[in-house]
């Protein structure tokens, strides 16, 4: 409990002899540990009360959790499944999409005046030109090689 060596230990025994004499201090002994021995026990009650109120909270919610289910007032597996894989949504998205898509490719319908869900026309894209028109990307001729020779290798 105390981190108490026997040197202290014998300091203190020193200091009661002289304080309160050899002819009182058996009775001081005694007294001394009958309070220690009452304080650890009312320690002791105290800890237990408190590990009791603790159980009896944990308890409490533990039976009324119980209650909610078996009464069925708050856990309906039913209900929570059901909830859960509501497609009713999914599918009226998909029937709006597969109607769409059968009105589109349907050869028969007639085209619908109203352009506004009408695909939007690609625009045309500017051609590139071919790289060997380019004459910055021709191949610089080598200083050894003559200025026909590298134009005959650039054209072919």
């Amino acid at each position: 409990m105390f981190d108490i060596g026997w040197q202290e230990v014998m300091v203190i025994a020193v200091l009661a002899i002289i304080v309160i004499g050899p002819k009182d201090l058996p009775r001081a002994i005694k007294t001394v540990t009958h309070w220690v021995r009452k304080a650890r026990m009312m320690a002791r009650d105290l800890q237990d009360g408190l590990d009791e109120v603790v159980r009896e909270a944990e308890l409490e919610d533990i039976k009324k959790e119980a209650n909610k289910i078996m009464d069925g007032t708050e856990f309906d597996p039913s209900k929570e499944l059901a909830k859960e894989l509501d497609m009713s949504e999914f599918e009226k998205d998909w029937s709006k999409t597969v109607g769409d898509l059968k009105d589109s490719t349907d050869p028969d319908a007639k085209p619908a005046s109203d352009t506004s869900h009408s695909e939007p026309k690609p625009e045309a894209k500017p051609e590139v030109a071919a790289l060997d028109d380019d004459p910055a990307l021709a191949p610089k001729p080598d200083a050894t090689q003559s200025g026909a020779e590298a134009s005959d290798k650039a054209k072919g």
